[in-house]
C-alpha cells in the first residue's frame, strides 16, 4: 500500500470542517485491492472530496494535464494523493499504462468518464469509453459514486455558509468480458452502464444526459428492493 501523502489528512480535516460532508453507504468501499473509482465531475474540488470517502491511502486520480500549468493546484494535488497527468485531447497511452499498472498494483484509481466537468450544465455529460478500457485491462472491479452539491460550495462560502455535499456510493461491480469480435458495441454498451450506475446515485436534475434511461430506473429499483428486503 502506499504511504499516505503529507497534507491528505490536513485536506480531509478541511473538508469535513468547512462543508456538511455527508458519505452515504461508505462501506461499500473495498477495504484492499484495485479498484476504479467512477464519479460524475462538478468542480475542481471534486479530487479532495473523493480523497475524503475512504480511509485508503492508495488514491490516485487521473487529471487532465492542462492542470499541471497551475502550479499551485499542481502542488497541493500532489501532496494529497497520486495523479495521473492525461492529455484529454489525444489518446493518452503514456497515462493509460501509469493508471493500469496502478490499477494492477491494487490502488484506487479514480476517473471522471464524462472526461470533463460539466461547465454549463450541473447534468451529466455523455461518458467516453476510457474508463470501461481500464477497468477491462486490469480486471477490476468498479465502484460508482455520484457528487451532489459540489458546484454550490464556492457559492454557499461567499455567503459564509457551510455548503452541502452528498458523496452517494453505489455497490461494486464488474463489467462483462470483453467481446473481442463486437468492440465498439461493447465498449458503448459498458459506457452506457457506467454512466447509469453514475446517474442512479445522483438527484434526477443531475442526470442530464442520461435523464431517463430505462437502466436508472433499473436500478433504483433493484436498490428499493434491496432496501426492502433488508427492513
Amino acid at each position: 500500500m502506499m504511504r499516505k501523502k503529507p497534507l491528505l489528512s490536513l485536506v480531509q480535516f478541511l473538508v469535513r470542517s468547512l462543508t456538511k460532508f455527508t458519505v452515504v453507504n461508505k462501506a461499500y468501499i473495498p477495504p484492499k485491492g484495485g479498484l476504479l473509482m467512477t464519479s460524475n465531475h462538478l468542480s475542481r474540488l471534486d479530487t479532495p472530496l473523493l480523497m475524503t470517502i475512504t480511509d485508503r491511502t492508495d488514491l490516485v486520480a487521473i487529471i487532465a494535464k492542462k492542470y499541471q500549468k497551475r502550479r499551485f493546484f499542481k502542488w497541493i494535488l500532489e501532496k494529497i494523493g497520486t495523479m495521473v497527468w492525461m492529455d484529454r485531447d489525444k489518446t493518452d497511452f503514456s497515462a493509460v499504462r501509469e493508471a493500469l499498472d496502478l490499477l494492477r498494483q491494487g490502488n484506487v484509481v479514480g476517473i471522471a468518464p464524462e472526461g470533463t466537468r460539466s461547465r454549463h450544465t450541473t447534468g451529466l455529460l455523455a461518458g467516453k469509453q476510457g474508463a470501461a478500457v481500464l477497468a477491462a485491462r486490469a480486471s477490476v472491479p468498479i465502484l460508482p459514486v455520484g457528487i451532489d452539491g459540489s458546484d454550490k460550495i464556492y457559492e454557499h462560502w461567499l455567503k459564509f455558509r457551510r455548503p452541502p455535499v452528498t458523496m452517494r456510493i453505489g455497490k461494486p461491480y464488474v463489467l462483462p468480458e470483453m467481446d473481442m469480435d463486437n468492440r465498439q458495441e461493447w465498449l458503448s454498451n459498458c459506457t452506457e452502464e457506467i454512466m447509469c450506475q453514475i446517474a442512479a446515485l445522483l438527484p434526477p436534475e443531475y442526470r442530464g444526459h442520461y435523464a431517463g434511461h430505462s437502466r436508472i430506473n433499473e436500478l433504483l429499483a433493484e436498490n428499493n428492493s434491496k432496501l426492502s428486503t433488508a427492513r
